[in-house]
C-alpha cells in the first residue's frame, strides 16, 4: 500500500511556543482520516503543513511523494484540494456559484478573463449536482445559508480532481439541519472508492461522517493516539486529550461524547 502522506519528527515553533511537537504520522492509499483535537492542539497548523502552505521548523513532511522543501509548492498544490475557513473568505460574495467552482481550475478566486473548456464547465456542473446545490448556480455566493457555501467550497475543492483532500472544520457554524446535510454529503463522498484520500480536521466527534476509517488525535501539540477508528476513540483516549473525563458512544455510523459527570455535580 502506496503512502500519500509521510510526517517523521514533525515540529513547529514560533518563538518559545511549540505547536507541534515531534509528530510521526502516515496515511495511505484509500484511507479516510479525521484530525481530531481540542483548540490549540495544533490541527490548523497540520493542516497547513499537509497542503503544502507551511514548512515544519524541523522533520520531515513527505506530500503525495513529493518532500517539503525539496519540491515546489506550486507544482504540488494543485494535486491537493482544500476546503478551509481562509479561503472561503476569499471568495467574493458577487461571484456566481458555478463560478465559484470553475474558478478552481485556475487556482483564482472571483472570474475574471480566464476561458474555461467545455471539460470544465461540465465537471463545475457535476460537482454541484453532487453536492446537491446544482439549482443554485446561477445565484450569488453570499446569497447562500452557511450550509449551502459549505457544500459549494467542497465542491470547489473537487474541481481539479486532486490526489488529497483535506476539510479545514467543514461544519463549524452550521445549526443542526445544515451538519446533518453536510455529514450525508461527506459520508457519501468517503464511501465512494473513487474519492481521493480524504483528511478531515474537526474538535467534534459528532461530526465525523460514517465511512472514515481513521483517527489522528492531538492533543497539547503532540500525538496522542493514531490508527483506525475503533481503537483510537475511546473514552481514555479523548479524556486525555480534551483534559475532562468523558464517556463515548458508538451507534449507526455516528459517534458521540460527553462529560462522564453531569455539570455542576
Amino acid at each position: 500500500m502506496s503512502s500519500v502522506l509521510d510526517l517523521k519528527g514533525v515540529t513547529v515553533r514560533r518563538g518559545t511556543t511549540t505547536i507541534l511537537d515531534e509528530v510521526d504520522w502516515q496515511v495511505n492509499e484509500g484511507e479516510r482520516w479525521i484530525v481530531l483535537g481540542p483548540n490549540g492542539a495544533g490541527k490548523t497548523t497540520m493542516l497547513q503543513i499537509l497542503a503544502a502552505r507551511m514548512h515544519p521548523t524541523s522533520g520531515t513532511a513527505d506530500l503525495l511523494g513529493e518532500r517539503l522543501g525539496r519540491v515546489d509548492v506550486f507544482e504540488l498544490r494543485p494535486r491537493i484540494g482544500l476546503s478551509s475557513a481562509a479561503l472561503a473568505d476569499a471568495i467574493p460574495g458577487h461571484e456566481r456559484v458555478r463560478d465559484v467552482v470553475l474558478t478552481a481550475a485556475y487556482g483564482v478566486t472571483g472570474r475574471w478573463h480566464e476561458e474555461y473548456e467545455e471539460f470544465d464547465e461540465q465537471r463545475a456542473k457535476d460537482l454541484l449536482a453532487a453536492f446537491d446545490v446544482d439549482h443554485l448556480a446561477d445565484r450569488y455566493y453570499g446569497t447562500l445559508s452557511e450550509g449551502e457555501r459549505k457544500r459549494v467550497q467542497i465542491a470547489r475543492s473537487l474541481m481539479t480532481d486532486p490526489e488529497l483532500l483535506l476539510l479545514d472544520e467543514p461544519a463549524a457554524g452550521l445549526d443542526l439541519g445544515g451538519r446533518e446535510e453536510l455529514v450525508a454529503a461527506l459520508a457519501e463522498l468517503a464511501g465512494d472508492p473513487a474519492s481521493p484520500v480524504l483528511v478531515l480536521v474537526t474538535h467534534h466527534v459528532e461530526e465525523i461522517p460514517p465511512g472514515f476509517t481513521h483517527v489522528l488525535l492531538l492533543g497539547r501539540a503532540r500525538v496522542q493516539a493514531a490508527g483506525p477508528i475503533e481503537d483510537v476513540l475511546t473514552a481514555e483516549n479523548l479524556s486525555e486529550a480534551f483534559g475532562i473525563p468523558l464517556l463515548v458512544a458508538h451507534g449507526g455510523g455516528r459517534w458521540l461524547a460527553r462529560a462522564a459527570r453531569p455539570a455542576g455535580r
